[in-house]
Protein backbone atom coordinates (compact mmCIF):
# COMPACT_ATOMS: atom_id res chain seq x y z
CA UNK A 1 0.00 0.00 0.00
CA UNK A 2 1.61 3.42 -1.08
CA UNK A 3 1.85 5.98 1.54
CA UNK A 4 0.35 9.65 1.19
CA UNK A 5 3.27 12.18 0.45
CA UNK A 6 4.21 14.04 3.36
CA UNK A 7 2.03 17.41 3.90
CA UNK A 8 4.66 19.32 5.70
CA UNK A 9 5.90 21.61 2.60
CA UNK A 10 2.37 22.67 2.07
CA UNK A 11 1.54 23.26 5.71
CA UNK A 12 4.47 26.11 5.90
CA UNK A 13 3.22 27.15 2.62
CA UNK A 14 -0.40 27.45 2.92
CA UNK A 15 -1.07 27.28 7.04
CA UNK A 16 -4.35 25.63 7.42
CA UNK A 17 -6.59 26.27 10.04
CA UNK A 18 -7.93 24.03 12.93
CA UNK A 19 -10.83 22.20 11.88
CA UNK A 20 -13.79 23.34 14.08
CA UNK A 21 -14.74 20.76 16.57
CA UNK A 22 -17.94 18.84 15.81
CA UNK A 23 -21.10 19.80 17.08
CA UNK A 24 -23.24 17.30 19.07
CA UNK A 25 -26.19 16.39 16.75
CA UNK A 26 -28.77 18.06 17.72
CA UNK A 27 -32.20 16.32 19.69
CA UNK A 28 -34.19 14.00 17.53
CA UNK A 29 -37.48 15.46 18.12
CA UNK A 30 -40.79 13.72 17.84
CA UNK A 31 -41.06 14.82 14.27
CA UNK A 32 -38.21 12.00 13.03
CA UNK A 33 -40.51 9.94 14.55
CA UNK A 34 -42.88 11.09 12.31
CA UNK A 35 -40.78 10.77 9.24
CA UNK A 36 -40.88 6.80 9.97
CA UNK A 37 -44.03 5.56 7.64
CA UNK A 38 -44.82 2.43 9.00
CA UNK A 39 -44.87 4.26 12.51
CA UNK A 40 -47.58 6.70 11.25
CA UNK A 41 -49.47 3.55 10.68
CA UNK A 42 -48.86 1.93 14.02
CA UNK A 43 -49.94 5.49 15.48
CA UNK A 44 -53.02 6.34 13.56
CA UNK A 45 -54.05 2.33 14.38
CA UNK A 46 -53.05 3.14 18.05
CA UNK A 47 -55.44 6.21 18.22
CA UNK A 48 -58.17 4.21 16.96
CA UNK A 49 -58.25 1.67 19.31
CA UNK A 50 -57.62 3.76 22.36
CA UNK A 51 -60.46 5.52 21.25
CA UNK A 52 -62.85 2.42 20.85
CA UNK A 53 -61.29 1.24 24.05
CA UNK A 54 -62.81 4.13 25.96
CA UNK A 55 -66.48 4.22 24.14
CA UNK A 56 -66.47 0.62 25.12
CA UNK A 57 -65.86 1.79 28.43
CA UNK A 58 -68.23 4.32 29.10
CA UNK A 59 -70.61 2.54 27.11
CA UNK A 60 -70.56 -0.76 29.08
CA UNK A 61 -70.83 1.13 32.43
CA UNK A 62 -73.56 3.11 31.65
CA UNK A 63 -75.41 -0.29 29.67
CA UNK A 64 -74.33 -2.35 32.91
CA UNK A 65 -75.87 0.33 35.43
CA UNK A 66 -79.29 1.13 32.73
CA UNK A 67 -79.65 -2.62 33.08
CA UNK A 68 -79.32 -3.41 36.63
CA UNK A 69 -79.39 -0.31 38.46
CA UNK A 70 -76.13 -1.22 40.27
CA UNK A 71 -73.14 1.22 40.92
CA UNK A 72 -71.15 -1.98 42.23
CA UNK A 73 -71.57 -3.82 39.13
CA UNK A 74 -71.24 -0.82 36.55
CA UNK A 75 -67.95 -0.15 39.01
CA UNK A 76 -66.99 -4.02 37.99
CA UNK A 77 -66.80 -2.94 34.58
CA UNK A 78 -64.15 -0.59 34.45
CA UNK A 79 -62.09 -3.35 37.55
CA UNK A 80 -62.51 -5.80 34.71
CA UNK A 81 -60.21 -3.96 32.50
CA UNK A 82 -57.64 -4.05 34.82
CA UNK A 83 -57.72 -7.69 36.45
CA UNK A 84 -57.29 -9.86 33.24
CA UNK A 85 -54.20 -7.81 32.14
CA UNK A 86 -52.20 -10.93 34.72
CA UNK A 87 -53.86 -13.65 32.76
CA UNK A 88 -53.01 -12.50 29.38
CA UNK A 89 -49.40 -11.05 30.01
CA UNK A 90 -48.02 -14.52 31.52
CA UNK A 91 -50.31 -17.48 29.91
CA UNK A 92 -50.61 -15.69 26.86
CA UNK A 93 -46.91 -13.51 26.27
CA UNK A 94 -45.74 -16.07 24.27
CA UNK A 95 -47.64 -15.83 21.25
CA UNK A 96 -46.21 -12.30 20.92
CA UNK A 97 -42.94 -13.84 19.55
CA UNK A 98 -44.00 -17.23 18.88
CA UNK A 99 -46.11 -15.56 15.56
CA UNK A 100 -45.18 -12.95 13.27
CA UNK A 101 -46.18 -9.41 14.83
CA UNK A 102 -47.67 -8.39 12.00
CA UNK A 103 -50.32 -11.21 12.24
CA UNK A 104 -50.16 -11.40 16.00
CA UNK A 105 -51.42 -7.47 15.91
CA UNK A 106 -54.23 -7.82 12.95
CA UNK A 107 -55.79 -10.92 14.91
CA UNK A 108 -55.67 -9.45 18.63
CA UNK A 109 -57.78 -6.31 16.43
CA UNK A 110 -60.04 -8.73 15.14
CA UNK A 111 -60.36 -10.83 18.48
CA UNK A 112 -61.38 -7.56 20.16
CA UNK A 113 -63.71 -6.60 17.51
CA UNK A 114 -65.55 -10.18 17.64
CA UNK A 115 -65.60 -9.33 21.39
CA UNK A 116 -67.77 -5.87 21.18
CA UNK A 117 -69.88 -7.06 18.78
CA UNK A 118 -72.22 -9.12 20.58
CA UNK A 119 -72.16 -6.94 23.47
CA UNK A 120 -74.07 -4.67 21.09
CA UNK A 121 -76.64 -7.15 20.46
CA UNK A 122 -80.38 -6.68 22.57
CA UNK A 123 -80.13 -9.26 24.14
CA UNK A 124 -77.32 -9.52 25.59
CA UNK A 125 -77.17 -10.73 29.35
CA UNK A 126 -75.14 -8.81 32.34
CA UNK A 127 -72.91 -12.18 32.45
CA UNK A 128 -72.25 -12.15 29.21
CA UNK A 129 -71.41 -8.22 29.16
CA UNK A 130 -68.96 -8.68 31.64
CA UNK A 131 -67.23 -12.20 30.30
CA UNK A 132 -66.23 -10.49 27.09
CA UNK A 133 -65.01 -7.74 28.87
CA UNK A 134 -63.02 -9.90 30.47
CA UNK A 135 -62.06 -11.44 27.12
CA UNK A 136 -61.36 -7.77 25.67
CA UNK A 137 -58.94 -7.14 28.71
CA UNK A 138 -57.22 -10.52 28.21
CA UNK A 139 -55.97 -10.25 24.84
CA UNK A 140 -54.63 -6.43 25.18
CA UNK A 141 -51.42 -7.15 26.91
CA UNK A 142 -50.86 -9.16 23.98
CA UNK A 143 -51.55 -6.70 22.00
CA UNK A 144 -49.63 -3.97 23.36
CA UNK A 145 -46.69 -6.16 23.83
CA UNK A 146 -46.36 -7.19 20.15
CA UNK A 147 -47.08 -3.67 19.31
CA UNK A 148 -43.88 -2.46 21.85
CA UNK A 149 -41.60 -5.42 20.46
CA UNK A 150 -42.29 -4.19 16.96
CA UNK A 151 -41.77 -0.32 17.52
CA UNK A 152 -37.90 -1.67 17.98
CA UNK A 153 -38.28 -3.29 14.46
CA UNK A 154 -39.62 -0.53 12.94
CA UNK A 155 -37.76 2.34 14.41
CA UNK A 156 -34.41 0.69 16.21
CA UNK A 157 -33.47 0.49 19.81
CA UNK A 158 -32.40 4.05 19.97
CA UNK A 159 -33.42 7.17 20.88
CA UNK A 160 -36.51 6.87 18.33
CA UNK A 161 -37.89 3.66 19.81
CA UNK A 162 -38.18 6.07 22.70
CA UNK A 163 -39.77 9.16 20.89
CA UNK A 164 -42.06 6.84 19.68
CA UNK A 165 -43.34 5.21 23.25
CA UNK A 166 -43.32 8.10 24.60
CA UNK A 167 -46.25 9.74 21.63
CA UNK A 168 -47.96 6.47 22.09
CA UNK A 169 -48.39 7.47 26.15
CA UNK A 170 -48.91 10.20 25.39
CA UNK A 171 -51.60 9.69 22.70
CA UNK A 172 -53.09 7.19 25.55
CA UNK A 173 -53.01 10.55 28.35
CA UNK A 174 -54.61 12.61 25.67
CA UNK A 175 -57.04 10.42 24.80
CA UNK A 176 -58.43 9.43 28.26
CA UNK A 177 -58.46 13.61 28.96
CA UNK A 178 -61.01 13.87 25.10
CA UNK A 179 -61.88 10.46 24.96
CA UNK A 180 -64.06 10.21 28.13
CA UNK A 181 -65.55 13.70 27.71
CA UNK A 182 -66.53 13.16 23.88
CA UNK A 183 -67.49 9.60 24.74
CA UNK A 184 -69.75 11.44 27.86
CA UNK A 185 -71.48 13.97 24.82
CA UNK A 186 -71.77 10.84 22.17
CA UNK A 187 -74.35 8.77 24.78
CA UNK A 188 -76.30 11.80 24.87
CA UNK A 189 -77.26 11.06 21.02
CA UNK A 190 -76.65 7.50 20.46
CA UNK A 191 -77.78 4.61 23.22
CA UNK A 192 -75.19 2.57 24.53
CA UNK A 193 -75.38 -0.08 22.63
CA UNK A 194 -75.30 1.57 19.34
CA UNK A 195 -71.91 3.45 20.65
CA UNK A 196 -70.64 0.11 21.15
CA UNK A 197 -71.14 -0.50 17.16
CA UNK A 198 -68.57 2.52 16.93
CA UNK A 199 -65.86 0.35 18.90
CA UNK A 200 -66.64 -2.29 16.96
CA UNK A 201 -65.77 -0.08 13.95
CA UNK A 202 -62.60 1.30 15.12
CA UNK A 203 -60.75 -2.14 15.97
CA UNK A 204 -61.98 -3.07 12.42
CA UNK A 205 -60.09 0.02 11.09
CA UNK A 206 -57.01 -0.51 13.18
CA UNK A 207 -56.94 -4.22 11.87
CA UNK A 208 -56.75 -3.19 8.56
CA UNK A 209 -54.25 -0.41 8.97
CA UNK A 210 -52.02 -2.90 10.73
CA UNK A 211 -52.56 -5.81 8.13
CA UNK A 212 -51.95 -3.11 4.89
CA UNK A 213 -49.17 -0.56 6.44
CA UNK A 214 -47.12 -2.67 8.01
CA UNK A 215 -44.16 -4.71 6.90
CA UNK A 216 -44.17 -8.95 6.68
CA UNK A 217 -41.87 -9.96 9.58
CA UNK A 218 -41.00 -13.72 10.57
CA UNK A 219 -41.62 -14.85 14.06
CA UNK A 220 -38.55 -13.93 17.06
CA UNK A 221 -38.76 -17.60 18.37
CA UNK A 222 -40.59 -20.51 18.42
CA UNK A 223 -39.60 -23.76 20.23
CA UNK A 224 -42.60 -26.20 19.87
CA UNK A 225 -43.59 -26.47 23.49
CA UNK A 226 -47.35 -25.27 24.58
CA UNK A 227 -47.98 -21.46 24.46
CA UNK A 228 -48.59 -21.83 28.23
CA UNK A 229 -45.39 -23.23 29.24
CA UNK A 230 -43.57 -21.29 26.65
CA UNK A 231 -45.20 -17.83 27.92
CA UNK A 232 -44.08 -18.77 31.33
CA UNK A 233 -40.52 -19.35 30.93
CA UNK A 234 -40.04 -16.31 28.93
CA UNK A 235 -41.73 -14.85 32.02
CA UNK A 236 -39.21 -16.77 34.19
CA UNK A 237 -36.27 -15.76 31.84
CA UNK A 238 -36.87 -11.95 31.68
CA UNK A 239 -37.21 -12.14 35.90
CA UNK A 240 -34.57 -14.10 35.97
CA UNK A 241 -32.22 -11.11 34.89
CA UNK A 242 -31.10 -8.78 37.68
CA UNK A 243 -31.51 -5.25 35.65
CA UNK A 244 -34.42 -6.18 33.95
CA UNK A 245 -36.20 -7.33 36.98
CA UNK A 246 -35.16 -3.71 38.62
CA UNK A 247 -36.05 -2.00 35.17
CA UNK A 248 -39.67 -3.97 35.06
CA UNK A 249 -39.93 -3.01 38.89
CA UNK A 250 -39.36 1.05 38.36
CA UNK A 251 -41.95 0.43 35.22
CA UNK A 252 -44.36 -0.75 38.18
CA UNK A 253 -44.13 0.26 41.64
CA UNK A 254 -44.47 3.96 41.35
CA UNK A 255 -47.67 3.66 39.39
CA UNK A 256 -49.04 2.00 42.50
CA UNK A 257 -48.57 4.70 44.56
CA UNK A 258 -49.39 7.63 41.75
CA UNK A 259 -52.85 6.22 41.05
CA UNK A 260 -53.96 7.03 45.09
CA UNK A 261 -55.20 10.50 44.02
CA UNK A 262 -57.07 9.23 41.08
CA UNK A 263 -58.52 6.68 42.99
CA UNK A 264 -59.87 8.73 45.60
CA UNK A 265 -60.69 11.62 43.90
CA UNK A 266 -64.45 11.69 44.03
CA UNK A 267 -64.22 11.82 47.97
CA UNK A 268 -61.53 14.32 47.81
CA UNK A 269 -63.39 16.74 45.58
CA UNK A 270 -66.47 16.15 47.90
CA UNK A 271 -64.50 16.91 50.63
CA UNK A 272 -63.06 20.05 49.15
CA UNK A 273 -66.25 21.26 48.43
CA UNK A 274 -65.17 21.53 44.77
CA UNK A 275 -68.97 20.36 42.46
CA UNK A 276 -68.62 18.41 39.45
CA UNK A 277 -66.27 20.71 37.63
CA UNK A 278 -63.41 20.75 40.50
CA UNK A 279 -64.13 17.26 40.01
CA UNK A 280 -63.53 16.90 36.21
CA UNK A 281 -60.27 19.37 36.95
CA UNK A 282 -58.74 17.00 39.74
CA UNK A 283 -59.04 14.04 37.25
CA UNK A 284 -57.56 16.35 34.08
CA UNK A 285 -54.62 17.21 36.81
CA UNK A 286 -52.41 14.58 36.75
CA UNK A 287 -52.41 13.58 32.55
CA UNK A 288 -52.08 16.62 31.84
CA UNK A 289 -48.62 16.69 34.21
CA UNK A 290 -47.69 13.48 32.48
CA UNK A 291 -48.11 14.85 29.10
CA UNK A 292 -46.54 18.32 29.79
CA UNK A 293 -43.45 16.04 31.56
CA UNK A 294 -43.26 13.63 28.64
CA UNK A 295 -43.52 16.47 25.61
CA UNK A 296 -40.70 18.15 27.60
CA UNK A 297 -38.36 15.52 27.95
CA UNK A 298 -38.64 14.30 24.85
CA UNK A 299 -38.30 17.39 22.67
CA UNK A 300 -35.69 19.57 24.48
CA UNK A 301 -33.48 17.00 25.83
CA UNK A 302 -31.13 14.59 24.46
CA UNK A 303 -31.04 11.10 24.87
CA UNK A 304 -28.02 11.13 27.50
CA UNK A 305 -29.48 13.81 29.04
CA UNK A 306 -32.82 11.66 30.00
CA UNK A 307 -30.72 8.50 30.75
CA UNK A 308 -29.00 10.65 33.13
CA UNK A 309 -32.24 12.27 34.89
CA UNK A 310 -34.05 9.07 34.71
CA UNK A 311 -33.72 7.83 38.45
CA UNK A 312 -32.78 11.25 40.58
CA UNK A 313 -36.83 11.64 38.75
CA UNK A 314 -38.27 8.74 39.75
CA UNK A 315 -36.78 9.18 42.98
CA UNK A 316 -38.80 12.81 43.55
CA UNK A 317 -42.20 11.80 41.33
CA UNK A 318 -44.11 11.31 44.42
CA UNK A 319 -42.80 13.76 46.70
CA UNK A 320 -45.80 16.57 45.71
CA UNK A 321 -48.09 14.17 47.28
CA UNK A 322 -46.17 15.47 50.80
CA UNK A 323 -48.00 18.57 50.19
CA UNK A 324 -51.71 17.07 50.95
CA UNK A 325 -50.53 16.71 54.02
CA UNK A 326 -50.63 20.90 54.68
CA UNK A 327 -54.49 20.48 53.31
CA UNK A 328 -54.45 22.51 50.14
CA UNK A 329 -57.29 24.00 48.38
CA UNK A 330 -58.38 23.16 44.81
CA UNK A 331 -55.48 25.42 43.41
CA UNK A 332 -52.94 23.86 45.30
CA UNK A 333 -54.40 20.32 44.81
CA UNK A 334 -54.21 20.74 41.14
CA UNK A 335 -50.25 22.13 40.90
CA UNK A 336 -49.16 19.15 43.07
CA UNK A 337 -50.72 16.63 41.05
CA UNK A 338 -49.71 18.63 37.58
CA UNK A 339 -46.08 18.82 39.10
CA UNK A 340 -46.26 14.78 39.81
CA UNK A 341 -47.58 13.83 36.86
CA UNK A 342 -44.48 15.64 35.15
CA UNK A 343 -42.26 13.38 37.17
CA UNK A 344 -43.22 10.20 35.11
CA UNK A 345 -40.90 11.85 32.22
CA UNK A 346 -38.61 9.25 33.45
CA UNK A 347 -40.25 6.47 31.72
CA UNK A 348 -38.01 7.79 28.49
CA UNK A 349 -34.99 6.73 30.61
CA UNK A 350 -36.01 3.54 31.33
CA UNK A 351 -37.80 2.82 27.75
CA UNK A 352 -34.36 2.89 26.48
CA UNK A 353 -32.07 0.88 29.30
CA UNK A 354 -35.20 -2.19 29.06
CA UNK A 355 -35.22 -2.28 25.43
CA UNK A 356 -31.28 -2.46 25.69
CA UNK A 357 -31.22 -5.12 28.16
CA UNK A 358 -33.81 -7.67 26.43
CA UNK A 359 -32.88 -10.10 24.53
CA UNK A 360 -34.49 -9.89 20.81
CA UNK A 361 -35.91 -13.50 21.35
CA UNK A 362 -37.98 -13.02 24.50
CA UNK A 363 -38.46 -9.14 23.63
CA UNK A 364 -42.12 -9.63 22.97
CA UNK A 365 -42.78 -11.40 26.31
CA UNK A 366 -41.13 -8.86 27.97
CA UNK A 367 -42.97 -6.34 26.81
CA UNK A 368 -46.18 -8.57 27.13
CA UNK A 369 -45.27 -9.02 30.73
CA UNK A 370 -44.33 -5.09 31.22
CA UNK A 371 -47.77 -4.23 29.99
CA UNK A 372 -49.43 -6.55 32.46
CA UNK A 373 -47.56 -5.27 35.27
CA UNK A 374 -48.26 -2.08 34.34
CA UNK A 375 -52.12 -2.51 34.81
CA UNK A 376 -52.05 -5.10 36.70
CA UNK A 377 -49.94 -2.60 40.00
CA UNK A 378 -52.04 -0.06 38.68
CA UNK A 379 -55.37 -1.75 40.08
CA UNK A 380 -53.81 -3.28 43.20
CA UNK A 381 -52.82 0.54 44.02
CA UNK A 382 -56.56 1.53 43.27
CA UNK A 383 -58.20 -0.93 45.72
CA UNK A 384 -54.95 -0.55 48.42
CA UNK A 385 -56.11 3.65 48.55
CA UNK A 386 -59.36 2.71 49.22
CA UNK A 387 -58.39 0.85 52.18
CA UNK A 388 -55.82 3.33 53.20
CA UNK A 389 -59.02 5.92 52.77
CA UNK A 390 -61.26 3.88 54.88
CA UNK A 391 -58.80 3.89 57.41
CA UNK A 392 -56.80 7.24 58.33
CA UNK A 393 -58.62 9.26 55.37
CA UNK A 394 -58.02 10.80 52.34
CA UNK A 395 -55.55 13.06 52.94
CA UNK A 396 -53.27 10.98 54.80
CA UNK A 397 -53.73 8.38 52.39
CA UNK A 398 -52.67 10.30 49.82
CA UNK A 399 -49.27 12.01 51.52
CA UNK A 400 -48.83 8.20 52.57
CA UNK A 401 -48.33 7.20 49.51
CA UNK A 402 -46.23 9.61 48.99
CA UNK A 403 -43.92 8.86 51.72
CA UNK A 404 -43.91 4.94 51.01
CA UNK A 405 -43.83 5.68 47.41
CA UNK A 406 -40.99 7.51 47.73
CA UNK A 407 -38.73 5.50 50.06
CA UNK A 408 -39.52 2.65 47.64
CA UNK A 409 -38.50 3.89 44.54
CA UNK A 410 -35.54 5.22 45.92
CA UNK A 411 -34.74 1.51 47.51
CA UNK A 412 -35.44 0.51 43.41
CA UNK A 413 -33.02 3.34 41.93
CA UNK A 414 -30.56 1.86 44.44
CA UNK A 415 -30.84 -1.18 42.83
CA UNK A 416 -30.71 -0.26 39.31
CA UNK A 417 -27.75 1.74 39.89
CA UNK A 418 -26.04 -1.24 41.06
CA UNK A 419 -27.00 -3.29 37.87
CA UNK A 420 -25.75 -0.68 35.97
CA UNK A 421 -22.15 -1.37 36.35
CA UNK A 422 -23.11 -5.02 35.78
CA UNK A 423 -24.75 -3.92 32.41
CA UNK A 424 -21.73 -1.88 31.54
CA UNK A 425 -19.38 -4.39 31.77
CA UNK A 426 -21.32 -7.43 30.11
CA UNK A 427 -21.63 -4.39 27.42
CA UNK A 428 -17.88 -4.48 27.16
CA UNK A 429 -17.50 -8.16 26.98
CA UNK A 430 -19.64 -8.62 24.50
CA UNK A 431 -18.14 -5.60 22.05
CA UNK A 432 -14.53 -7.23 22.65
CA UNK A 433 -16.00 -10.49 22.18
CA UNK A 434 -17.57 -9.20 18.78
CA UNK A 435 -14.12 -7.49 17.27
CA UNK A 436 -12.27 -11.14 18.22
CA UNK A 437 -14.53 -12.69 16.20
CA UNK A 438 -14.54 -9.75 13.20
CA UNK A 439 -17.97 -8.53 14.00
CA UNK A 440 -19.25 -5.65 14.54
CA UNK A 441 -22.40 -4.70 17.01
CA UNK A 442 -24.85 -4.94 13.85
CA UNK A 443 -23.94 -8.25 12.83
CA UNK A 444 -26.39 -9.82 14.75
CA UNK A 445 -28.54 -12.48 13.15
CA UNK A 446 -32.02 -12.43 12.48
CA UNK A 447 -34.26 -14.72 14.09
CA UNK A 448 -34.31 -18.18 11.79
CA UNK A 449 -37.61 -19.69 12.95
CA UNK A 450 -40.73 -18.58 12.18
CA UNK A 451 -43.19 -17.53 9.06
CA UNK A 452 -43.45 -14.05 7.53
Amino acid sequence: MSEKPSPRADVREHPVAPAPAPASPPPAGYGRVFAVREFRTVFAAHLLSMLGVIVAEIALSVLVYDLTGSALLSALTFALGFLPYVVGGTLLAGVADRFPARRVLVVCDLVCAACVAPMAAPGASIGVLLALRCCLATVSPVFSGTRTATLADILGDGDLFVLGRSLLRITAQSALLVGYGLGGLLLTVVAPRQALLITVATFLASAALLRLGTARRPARAHDGSSLVKDSLRGARQVLAHRRVRALLLLFWIPPVFSVVPEALVAPYADDLGAGSTGLGLLMCALPVGTIAGELLAGARLRPAARERIALPLVCVTLLPYLGYALRPGLVGSLLLLVVAGAGSAYTLGLDQWLVREVPDEVRGRAMTLLTAGLMTFQGVGMALAGVAAELVGVRAAVAGAGVLGTVCCAALALEARRTEAGAGRRGARGRAARRREGRGPSDRKAPETGTG
